[in-house]
């Protein structure tokens, strides 16, 4: 059986036992306290905590995972990985222990065929209930069985919160693998014997702060099986990396490297996995960067980079780099069970190569590092790198160990690589200490009971403005001004799916109140109410709601918008981009997307027309609600995080776009006005922001455009209709000016130059000039340098300017650059200035905040020079 097939009869499996399939969810989880979808369980969070009631009590799925915590272990076992896939089924509040345990035992011995006498199981060491199932009722021997402690059967989200025992299934590997001289080992003993291949976790107690378990009113189900592990056992093989999920793409990184994965089996190990999850996150939406996510992707193209730099015994350039062109074996082997990476594959490819051409510019700087500390050693007569240096060069620059200790091999110099383990040890400590866990939160109990007993709100805010609405409850709010109300029904919409929440009033006999923010938990909307005149009326009293019109229909305005600019996006620059973020108030749109570079003036032109075209077509939009799977197979892209439900609610612009959403529209794209970008930036490595405004914020800015333009016409004392020549014929001008002034600059520092000389020193027989001045500019510094070394024709110089900054010029001639570094010199002055710089060994600049340290950072300069130079 194939990984393709293996997903398809699991899922096929439970659908026949009335469970829902659910596609796989991004690796981009909804939840804040993660960074990355690490379980299979993690789509499905909110329905075990009882934050969202589950659409189904029943559901299955398979879904990509990402974990980092052992990434050192990567290549070096058979089942290490980065980028895994998990089987699961779930029950919410509906079946439990029995059905859970009988369902895995006939999928793996009637569906999988493996051999019972091979399969052993754990419990909980107290948890008799499921010994007894699996003993007496599936028949699994005793001997076969084994109690384990918490350790290794119990799994709690917290601290506090749901928690419960767990059931593992394990596979006798004996004959397959290494160790398996360890007869009398069990489950649970050191030993690569026992393969784990599914976790059963019986969620049923809720733990409080004092450690007592309490019953949950719904138990429920979570289970977790390894595809990679699974496939290893059905396909017969020693290894994970050794079935089909891998051997495509291990036959890939053979042909593009040439080289043998028996020769160099950790190495092929290592890439094989580490672009595997390289393209599934970048496939999500994920971009290489220096903090969160993006981090973690930078982290392991660098690492996969730098391992096939070790495996082909040299220091990759620009023209080496090889990741990229393993993309299409990845997305080859997986596309039957995540299309979707089909029509990414061009877009993924190209961030990946761009990060290489980067990490190959960080790895020639390490390079040089490394050659420098080479060189000081031979200079000292010492034969040892230190580990400070080493680990530096992995930690900081990516350098990979192996590489360190090939190059210093070659030059007959030693490395401690148990140092260098031992530091890499503590890193790895301080990471895991400071690793987010999925953590459990407590429930709202009032929300929950208060659910019990009235249900949802009912929202009549997408056709009614006004609504009238029983009070269900009123209280002072904690911490904040005002009250709290939930009504039986109302018009004001919640803040959700990046939608502000409307705002207006509450009116009954001489009561007034102004609704200033709603939000929504577990459907129940919850208005925050500040009390204009008389007081609060008593529960059960029916009041006047009324929503702030134009402003709900300015929001409705961007909002829809906001679904044109994203599909007009996708059009324009490609499938790749998605959506990263947005907010819709009512004043302005703003929508973060993926991408990987500026967009240009003349592009974001042809956006704005495209959008406006669309508006001025007055689309009818039509709202509808639908099976998901339905309106998914008719192209509707998920916009905001509202993800699960058989029955979803579709906006369509018919014939253009169609979204599954939550939020406020328009009844037709005319409605929307004009549109405007009034900004495009980037916000963080491979993700751009636009702000753009519709109707009338759009005709205020174009208003306030004709303000300054005539404004600006009355300064320059010309027509509106030609002051662009104007402007031109001035900026002319003012370049001539400038020109003018360069040219008498450079004849004065003609004249300027001698005296400047007069100040050269001879140090250890080397010639200095060490000078500060006020307010000259860095090409000035820079023409100074260029004609001292002329003059000087061998010699060092650090110059200093206090322009209320300080900036700084160093340049060392090439018969020097052997003893000393014109970016270590210049570093030096920048660092006493408070700032930082560098450059070239015979040629560097830097800056720095404090223009009034520019004679002290010079001097600190000379003092460094002496240093190097006695």
């Amino acid at each position: 059986m194939t990984g393709n097939e293996l997903r398809k009869s699991f899922v096929d499996f439970f659908k026949s036992k009335e469970h829902k399939h659910f596609e796989s969810a991004s690796l981009i989880p909804d939840d804040k306290s993660l960074l990355l979808t690490v379980a299979g369980m993690v789509p499905f969070k909110p329905f075990f905590l009882g934050e969202k009631e589950a659409p189904f009590k029943r559901i299955t799925t398979y879904q990509k995972c990402i974990r980092t915590n052992d990434l050192e272990n990567v290549g070096k076992t058979p089942r290490h990985h980065t980028f895994f896939e998990m089987l699961g089924n779930f029950s919410f509040g509906d079946y439990f222990k029995k059905e859970a345990i009988e369902w895995s035992w006939e999928y793996i011995t009637k569906v999988l065929k493996l051999d019972k006498e091979r399969l052993w199981v754990s419990v909980f060491e107290t948890d008799d209930e499921a010994y007894k199932i699996w003993n007496e009722e599936i028949g699994v021997p005793a001997e076969r069985m084994v109690r384990l402690g918490e350790d290794d059967n119990w799994w709690a989200a917290g601290p506090v919160g749901s928690c419960g025992p767990c059931s593992e299934i394990y596979y006798d590997t004996q004959n397959m693998g290494k160790n398996n001289e360890e007869i009398n080992c069990k489950p649970g003993d050191e030993g690569d014997r026992f393969l784990e291949i599914w976790n059963l976790v019986f969620t049923e107690w809720n733990r409080l702060e004092d450690g007592t378990l309490v019953p949950l009113p719904e138990k429920n189900i979570d289970t977790g099986a390894g595809i990679e592990r699974i496939a290893s056992v059905i396909q017969n093989k020693k290894s994970n990396f050794e079935t089909d999920l891998f051997m495509p793409i291990i036959k890939g990184i053979e042909k593009v490297l040439d080289i043998k994965k028996e020769e160099h089996d950790e190495a092929v190990k290592v890439i094989a996995d580490h672009i595997r999850a390289s393209v599934f996150l970048i496939g999500d939406g994920v971009l290489p960067s220096n903090e969160g996510r993006g981090y973690i992707l930078r982290k392991i193209i660098r690492r996969a980079f730098g391992v096939g730099s070790v495996a082909k015994e040299k220091v990759f350039e620009k023209e080496d780099i090889f990741l990229h062109k393993l993309v299409s074996y990845v997305v080859e082997t997986m596309k039957d069970g995540y299309p979707d990476l089909v029509e990414k594959s061009e877009y993924i490819e190209k961030v990946i190569k761009i990060e290489e051409e980067r990490f190959s510019t960080t790895l020639k700087n390490g390079t040089e590092m490394l050659s420098e500390e080479i060189a000081k050693l031979k200079k000292q007569n010492k034969k040892k790198l230190s580990s400070e240096i080493s680990f530096k060069l992995y930690d900081t620059f990516g350098f990979p160990f192996e590489l360190t200790k090939l190059i210093l091999n070659n030059e007959g110099i030693e490395v401690s690589e148990e140092d260098f383990e031992k530091r890499l040890e503590e890193q790895i400590t301080r990471s895991q200490r400071s690793r987010v866990t999925i953590s459990d939160m407590i429930k709202d109990d009032f929300i929950d009971e208060f659910f019990e007993k009235h249900g949802k709100t009912e929202f009549t805010g997408y056709e009614n403005f006004a609504d009238k609405g029983k009070i269900l409850y009123a209280a002072k709010s904690e911490g904040m001004s005002g009250y709290e109300m939930i009504f039986d029904k109302t018009p004001f919409y919640a803040e959700s799916g990046g939608q502000v929440s409307d705002t207006g009033k509450i009116t009954a006999g001489e009561f007034e109140g102004r609704v200033v923010d709603v939000v929504k938990k577990r459907d129940v909307f919850i208005h925050q109410v500040e009390v204009i005149k008389g007081i609060i009326p008593a529960e059960n009293t029916t009041v006047e709601l009324e929503i702030d019109v134009e402003r709900r229909k300015d929001i409705q305005r961007n909002h829809t918008a906001t679904h044109i600019l994203h599909k007009v996006l996708r059009e324009k620059l490609g499938t790749h981009v998605e959506q990263s973020g947005s907010l819709v108030e009512s004043d302005r749109l703003r929508f973060d997307f993926s991408h990987y570079e500026p967009i240009s003036k003349e592009m974001i032109e042809e956006i704005e027309y495209e959008v406006n075209n669309v508006i001025l077509s007055n689309i009818k939009t039509k709202i509808d609600y639908e099976n998901i799977q339905e309106a998914k197979n008719r192209g509707a892209m998920a916009l905001f995080s509202d993800k699960y439900g058989d029955i979803v609610r579709v906006v369509e612009i018919p014939g253009f776009s169609i979204e599954l959403c939550g939020g406020a529209h328009v009844k037709s794209t005319g409605e929307i006005g004009f549109f405007n970008i009034e900004s495009e930036t980037g916000i963080s490595s491979g993700v751009r922001r636009i702000i753009a405004t519709t109707g009338h914020k759009s005709l205020e800015y174009v208003n306030g455009i004709e303000e300054k333009l005539a404004e600006i016409s009355a300064t320059m004392k010309s027509d509106e209709n030609n002051i662009v020549e104007v402007l031109k014929k001035y900026k002319n001008e003012f370049k001539d000016l400038e020109k003018a002034y360069m040219q008498l600059q450079s004849r004065l520092l003609k004249y300027e130059i001698n005296e400047i000389f007069e100040g050269v020193e001879e140090i250890s027989g080397v010639k200095v000039l060490a000078k500060t001045f006020e307010n000259k500019n860095i090409d000035e510094l820079k023409e100074i340098v260029d004609r001292g070394k002329e003059k000087l024709q061998s010699g060092i110089i650090i110059l200093g300017s206090n322009n209320e900054k300080a900036i700084f010029v160093a340049g060392v001639t090439k018969d020097l650059i052997s003893k000393i570094k014109a970016g270590d010199i210049v570093k030096v002055a920048a660092q006493t200035a408070d700032g930082n710089g560098g450059g070239r060994p015979d040629f560097a600049q830097a800056g720095g905040k404090n223009g009034s340290a520019v004679k002290e950072a010079v001097e600190k300069s000379k003092e460094y020079i002496v240093s190097q130079l006695s």
